[in-house]
């Protein structure tokens, strides 16, 4: 009996757009790009976006292979691995034709993908496109077609959410816990999994508890107590353990995930300000996601002014903090005085590419906004004494073609577990008010 024959999988723009590095995620599979596709990519070759970096990187990967990408055969990829090719269109798909009325980029993909099918037949041919639509006209074709899922973290559901309950510790050990100064061996507290580094823990025998984290360092449970940062004091367990990871000079990365309300910037935020003397500078950013129709081009005033309707949560945070400490009191003041020295920093991260970052406090906000490719590209700014936070809510993401299993805040959280100078807090409980908290439920 022979063995099938190896898939072969017809790229949209979009994938290449979203991972440069496609072609190879495929194992024995074979890979097909539609010439439309790079008509499309021509024009994202110029600009300093991600986009435009992915365009370039994959067309200079395209032409660095040593086989004919458009003869039948493609040009290999590597061991293990199929070969890619270059699909020359010709006249639009009867079938095509009939069903959608516009002669567009996508709908030649689309005609391509039939010819394909039809030649290659039996062999399965799968259409690859992160964009749902045509996802769905596709299959009204009788075209196979799916997700780029290469880079989606597996089982969200189980998302690493840096916190454990441990029901039913001796009483004798929480005792000792607060009697040790707040240092017990690891062997003390029963676990069914090993602890990893810097994961919190919610210790309880009935009325007693205790907060602790784990540090791989030494093997021990360190007590986390609950203190204020500028003015602003924790809620619940999991608001002490983002504060202690903040404040913590040890860790260099730390990401906080929550809903919205659950004071994920504000925590950060007020870290930041309480450790401000240990760094140069403190620098707030944000992705420019644009809603409805209010894109840069249509705000009136320079560039600061355009910006400033995006950065306006960093605001709010940087207010809700000096009303804490009192609007008249130096805590205030010295809010003031770090904005007009650009001691504090509020900038778009279009503008961190390229950058060495020094001894920063660098808070990335709206994390979940990012692709895995811009999320490494801002860590791998980082330089000596740099701290970097990553805030977000997966649930909640603007960009089209990214979701909750394959943006950039859940691929790190998912791949940095563990790492001795890395720490995670998942927020779970909202803490902007009880009107905020009822609309989150209900609505």
């Amino acid at each position: 009996m022979t063995a099938p024959r190896p898939k072969l999988f017809v790229l949209d723009t979009n994938v290449i757009l979203h991972d440069s590095g496609c072609i190879r995620n495929f194992e024995e599979n074979d890979v097909a790009i539609p010439i439309t596709v790079l008509e499309e990519l021509d024009q994202f070759k110029r600009g300093n976006e991600d986009i435009h970096f992915q365009a370039r990187a994959f067309l200079r990967r395209l032409d660095s292979l040593t086989g004919d990408v458009l003869s039948q055969e493609g040009s290999p990829l590597g061991d293990g691995l199929g070969s890619v090719r270059v699909v020359l269109g010709g006249r639009l798909d009867g079938r095509v034709q009939e069903a959608f009325l516009q002669d567009t980029p996508d709908h030649r993909i689309l005609s391509t993908t039939l010819a394909i099918q039809e030649r290659e037949s039996p062999r399965q041919v799968v259409l690859v496109s992160k964009d749902t639509n045509l996802r769905m006209k596709a299959k009204s074709l009788g075209i196979r077609a799916q997700d780029y899922t290469s880079d989606k973290v597996q089982g969200f559901d189980k998302l690493y959410s840096g916190k454990r309950v441990v029901e039913g510790v001796a009483s004798e050990a929480i005792d000792r816990f607060y009697a040790a100064g707040g240092v017990l061996p690891a062997s003390e507290i029963p676990l069914a999994e090993p602890p990893r580094a810097n994961e919190n823990f919610v210790l309880r025998n009935g009325s007693k508890s205790a907060l602790a984290t784990f540090r791989r360092s030494d093997g021990c449970f360190h007590r986390v107590e609950k203190h204020a940062c500028y003015g602003i004091s924790p809620r619940n367990a999991e608001q002490s353990f983002a504060l202690h990871a903040l404040t913590d000079d040890s860790i260099k990365l730390v990401t906080i995930a929550g809903s919205a309300g659950t004071g994920k910037t504000l925590l950060a935020l007020a870290a930041a300000l309480e450790c401000r003397q240990k760094y140069r500078q403190i620098m707030l950013a944000r992705p420019v996601v644009p809603l409805s129709n209010r894109d840069l081009g249509f705000l009136p005033g320079d560039i600061a002014d355009k910006l400033d309707p995006y950065m306006q949560p960093l605001y709010d945070n940087l207010t809700v903090i000096r009303h804490q400490c009192g609007d008249d009191t130096q805590a205030a003041q010295r809010i003031v005085d770090m904005r007009e020295s650009e001691k504090l920093v509020i900038t778009p991260l279009a503008y961190i590419r390229g950058r060495s970052l020094q001894r920063m406090f660098f808070i990335v906000d709206e994390a979940q906004n990012l692709t895995p490719h811009e999320v490494k590209t801002i860590i791998t700014r980082a330089g000596e004494g740099t701290k970097i936070v990553f805030t977000g809510d997966v649930a909640q993401i603007d960009q089209p073609y990214l979701d909750a299993l394959s943006n950039g805040l859940s691929t790190l959280i998912h791949r940095m577990v563990g790492q001795p100078i890395y720490a995670h807090v998942t927020l779970e409980k909202g803490e902007r008010s009880e009107l905020a908290d009822l609309a989150s439920v209900i609505l």
